[in-house]
């Protein structure tokens, strides 16, 4: 199979701060862009944002909406931890370890963008958990 890329289109309120958030805090590649969209290359991804007409609201949490990256080296997710506490950049949910000791287990953590989307970083401990683990009836916090 060729490599696929995902895409995502998310809503954007200011073009500057968004900028700010996915190029220079999480280190996405701005590529084709105008006042009114930008593509960014985030993690292999083509992530697009568009200006919003509509009043966002921000969420009241993390379910059921939310989007993000799942690291298969902790080194990576470790690095962007770290530069995320370098930068003081305001974790909505900081990072931790969820489901610990079981086949699950994984490091997480959640940031907020400027249009209130909120983004999900984590690894697993176990490789096999990401798509597997088929037997485990836990998903999230609820």
């Amino acid at each position: 199979m060729s490599d696929i890329l995902f895409h995502l289109a998310i809503p954007m309120i200011n073009r500057e701060d968004t900028e700010n958030f996915y190029a220079n805090i999480l280190g996405a590649k701005l590529g084709r862009n105008n006042d009114h969209a930008m593509i960014f290359d985030f993690y292999g991804h083509q992530l697009v944002t568009h200006t919003s007409k509509e009043n966002i609201a921000p969420p009241r949490g993390i379910y059921p909406r939310h989007f993000g990256i799942v690291f298969t080296q902790e080194s990576d997710w470790d690095e962007l931890v770290y530069n995320c506490e370098n930068k003081q950049v305001n974790f909505y949910q900081p990072p931790r370890i969820r489901f610990l000791g079981e086949l699950t287990e994984h490091k997480t953590f959640f940031l907020q963008d400027p249009a209130y989307n909120i983004l999900e970083f984590k690894f697993y401990r176990h490789y096999e958990a990401i798509f597997g683990a088929n037997n485990m009836t836990a998903i999230g916090d609820r």
